[in-house]
């Protein structure tokens, strides 16, 4: 959630920086308030990840306590057919 409120701000302040940058022609503030912009999408969509990330190990987490059974038989048809994958010859 930090990520995303720093990303925005980095979004934010490239567009009052780019926008500087237009009024006052100054082409090297302008380029660094697009770089800024860019960089703020960036990390704002890195946050964004990182939150899916955790919402979906929070309803895996919560899965497997509801049923632990079947988490452990889909557990091992994984290992097992890792391990027949890379055991496998061509």
């Amino acid at each position: 959630m930090n990520g995303n409120r720093e990303g925005a701000f980095q979004n934010v302040a490239g567009k009052v920086q780019d926008s500087v940058g237009g009024l006052t022609g100054d082409a090297k503030t302008q380029a660094e308030g697009k770089a800024r912009q860019v960089a703020g999408k960036v990390q704002d969509a890195y946050g964004e990840a990182a939150d899916q990330a955790q919402d979906i190990a929070a309803n895996v987490n919560r899965s497997v306590e509801q049923q632990p059974f079947a988490a452990i038989l889909i557990a091992g048809v994984v290992g097992y057919v890792l391990g027949w994958l890379t055991h496998r010859r061509y």
